[in-house]
């Protein structure tokens, strides 16, 4: 039947592809085909690096994105671990966000190598998204899933029902009934620390801060983004997808060192030599540093981070003058296995305006 125009409603599509990395590798070495397959570093459990991704298969036996390889290693000890391979993952990538963007009507904003939201006005969500999943497995032989939802939140949250490629729909109208009762971890934008510190108010489940008082969560995490987690627990939010260009706000890099560094002298070297790479990251931008970061993992595996606002500048002998307060919270005597480095860059004037994707779009 033909669609009318009472019919025909603005919905945002989450497209989210299943195991990608993992996928990606598969396709590259079919033989892989059904194997347990662990992604991570350079691809040897007795170096100290983690897991990228694992495939349905090495999933099961409790192996996760971020666990300590050797670990995973011992978990599926038949598994196939195989290295980052970054160029293969980008282009794969690119085939996928150029397969949705030539979709009828789409608006594609990207949200990562291996997501994105696909804005689109129909009166069949379920069929055009349907088609979209055909679309990109003809092109890239990968599979994805996908969230149907009347906002941002609740495609995103919606995708993980669907999965693995299937679809799935969360709307006003069935998000208390799909999401009232589960934990408010589960909620896209809330993680362990921030469902720990709603816990102690009482909230535990998506409905309590659906219905939660505005006031204690003002309180507790201020007058912004107290109102914003409420809103977050009844899924609503904007359903505008935005295709504006992504501006990286700043560059990092981190390495996980084969021995821990023991001597001052030598972490910090450490640390400027990261920081040295970052920079060159930064310049190719011609922004300015506007902030810096420190993550640092001591032996056995307790992280901290730390950051600090700078004044503005090009000057790259400025930043690393800066950077030396932030190098000065490292511990004394304490052996470090993993140093990373972060400068934050002022946005241009066109960048899409200080929002995460979470907080109401873009």
């Amino acid at each position: 039947m033909a669609q009318s125009e009472a019919e025909t409603r603005r919905w945002v599509l989450h497209v989210d592809l299943d195991q990608f990395i993992a996928a990606v590798e598969v396709l590259r070495h079919p033989e892989l085909a059904g194997r347990p397959v662990i992604v991570g570093g350079r691809g040897d459990p007795t170096e100290r690096a983690v897991v990228s991704t694992a495939s349905y298969e090495a999933r099961e036996f409790g192996v996760g994105s971020g666990m300590p390889l050797r670990i995973a290693a011992r978990k599926v000890p038949d598994a196939v671990i195989l290295p980052v391979d970054h160029d293969a993952y980008t282009a794969a990538s690119e085939e996928v966000m150029a397969t949705l963007r030539v979709q009828p009507g789409a608006v594609v904003q990207v949200l990562g190598w291996d997501e994105a939201f696909v804005g689109i006005t129909t009166a069949d969500p379920e069929g055009y998204a349907e088609n979209l999943q055909r679309a990109v497995l003809e092109r890239t032989r990968l599979h994805c899933s996908v969230g149907i939802g009347d906002t941002l939140v609740r495609a995103k949250n919606a995708t993980g029902f669907g999965k693995p490629r299937g679809r799935f729909r969360l709307t006003a109208d069935t998000w208390l009934a799909v999401m009232g009762d589960r934990p408010t971890i589960e909620l896209w934008g809330v993680g362990t620390k921030i469902s720990r510190r709603l816990e102690a108010l009482g909230i535990r489940t998506v409905r309590d801060l659906a219905v939660a008082e505005t006031a204690p969560l003002a309180a507790e995490f201020g007058p912004k983004m107290g109102p914003w987690y409420r809103q977050l627990g009844r899924g609503d939010g904007s359903n505008v997808v935005d295709d504006t260009p992504w501006v990286a706000r700043g560059h990092s890099r981190e390495t996980t060192y084969q021995q821990n560094l023991v001597a001052r002298e030598e972490i910090e070297a450490a640390a400027l030599v990261l920081l040295a790479q970052v920079l060159d990251d930064v310049a190719a931008e011609g922004r300015p540093v506007v902030g810096l970061g420190l993550k640092v993992r001591y032996a056995p595996f307790l992280t901290k981070t730390f950051t600090r606002r700078i004044a503005e500048t090009h000057d790259r002998e400025r930043v690393i003058a800066d950077a030396s307060a932030l190098l000065a919270k490292i511990e004394p005597d304490r052996p470090v296995r993993l140093l990373g480095m972060r400068a934050e860059m002022a946005m241009p004037d066109d960048a899409r305006g200080g929002h995460t994707p979470t907080r109401s779009g873009w």
